[in-house]
């Protein structure tokens, strides 16, 4: 007998069907809810971020930097001779008066070459002496010798004269005459020829006198720069100020030209400034800067660039002076915080400062939605910086709210959902 075979209602294919449809339908709801294959999306608490409002303002690209107070002018102490620290006057950071002594080195050899060369001097001037009283006696015996040739000519002459006129007279004879003729030529000969020694013997003199004035002359700034070089052994202030960086103690050995210590001029300061390297094409004289002190602001003035770069340290320095007022109780080795402006103020779209650059580079930002309960990426584009704020050269506008506090837990976020 036949019977009837039930048909099953749950084979094993239609429950394959009733899965999968069912694995699909809780895909396509985890897609919608989670955002995968759309944008991924992000709850945050507003409480644990930071909103700001991009403003449209001045902007004046400024820098960082850190600089030390010096004095206005600061002398260097080298030593100008070599020698052993003897004795020290004064201590380090006492104030100095121009003259005042500071330490006296000592060096046998250079004491004993200034003894030998006033001993040279003296001798030298001794001869001097006895030379000149050698040729005064010389002379006189010179003069004596023309004052007899002149008393001979005379006598020669008048009775030359008076045999003359006899021999003419023929009161005389021609032997007698020419007795006389000869003595007259013999006297007058004599005569010239001593005024020729004395008038050679005085200018020998005077070559000589001269000669040997030339030669003390030379000897004595020899001893009086050998006097200095002794004196210099006695260092002393140049200069009005505050003795600094000295460290010489009592026997050490000093060599030529070695650094002894500083005098600063406190009349005045100036401030040393430390810049990156990556800004030395940027920076020249005349640029400003400012910092605060007690609640106040003032201001700074580059007036000197060292163009060098410090090994090891990637930096350059500058010197600036105080523009206006100076800061009252400010002090010497003082570190001052500096604003340094590398423009000029120009009206800009700024975007305040955070930690969200680092994540992006500047490239891009959180803007949040017109309604106020999304955030999502924006692209945009910087350019120069501030402390406080970023020049913005497009995609955000004025009024424009953003997220600037770091972006470090959001990933790859497309989208964050503001929970208040």
């Amino acid at each position: 007998m036949d019977r009837i075979i039930e048909k099953k209602k749950w084979n094993n294919k239609r429950i394959m069907i009733i899965a999968g449809v069912s694995a699909l339908v809780i895909f396509i709801v985890f897609v919608v809810v989670t955002g995968v294959g759309g944008k991924s999306k992000l709850d945050v608490d507003t409480d644990r971020i930071t909103i700001s409002e991009v403003t449209k303002g001045p902007f004046q690209e400024t820098i960082p930097v850190n600089g030390v107070v010096l004095p206005i002018t600061t002398i260097y102490l080298d030593a100008v001779e070599g020698g052993r620290v003897e004795k020290l006057y004064v201590e380090d950071g006492t104030q100095m008066k121009a003259g005042d002594p500071i330490m006296k080195l000592s060096d046998l050899d250079l004491e004993l070459s200034l003894a030998n060369q006033q001993t040279a001097v003296f001798n030298v001037l001794t001869q001097m002496q006895i030379s000149r009283d050698q040729a005064q006696q010389n002379t006189i015996g010179k003069l004596q010798n023309m004052a007899d040739a002149d008393n001979a000519f005379r006598d020669a002459t008048r009775v030359y004269k008076l045999d003359q006129k006899l021999y003419a007279q023929k009161a005389i004879g021609l032997q007698e005459f020419q007795i006389a003729q000869n003595t007259y030529d013999y006297a007058l000969r004599k005569e010239k020829l001593n005024a020729q020694i004395l008038k050679q013997d005085s200018t020998s003199v005077k070559q000589q006198a001269q000669q040997a004035q030339e030669s003390y002359a030379n000897m004595k700034s020899t001893l009086d720069l050998m006097k200095q070089k002794v004196g210099d052994l006695v260092v002393k202030a140049p200069v009005d100020g505050q003795l600094s960086s000295m460290d010489s103690e009592v026997g050490q050995n000093i060599t030529k030209g070695e650094r002894l210590g500083e005098i600063d001029v406190l009349s005045g300061f100036k401030v040393r400034v430390n810049i990156d390297e990556h800004y030395i094409s940027r920076v020249y004289k005349g640029l400003k800067g400012d910092f605060q002190f007690a609640d106040k602001t003032y201001n700074l003035k580059i007036k000197k660039v060292f163009d060098q770069v410090k090994a090891g340290t990637g930096q350059f320095q500058v010197d600036m002076e105080f523009v206006g007022q100076v800061p009252q109780g400010i002090r010497n080795g003082q570190t001052l915080q500096i604003r340094l402006a590398l423009s000029d103020a120009t009206q800009a779209i700024l975007l305040p400062k955070g930690g969200f650059f680092q994540q992006t580079g500047g490239n891009w930002i959180f803007k949040v939605s017109a309604d106020g309960k999304t955030a999502y990426r924006a692209d945009m584009q910087l350019n120069r910086a501030s402390p406080d704020y970023y020049e913005v050269i497009s995609g955000l506008h004025p009024g424009d709210k953003v997220i600037t506090s770091s972006y470090d837990t959001y990933g790859d976020m497309q989208e964050l959902i503001l929970n208040k």
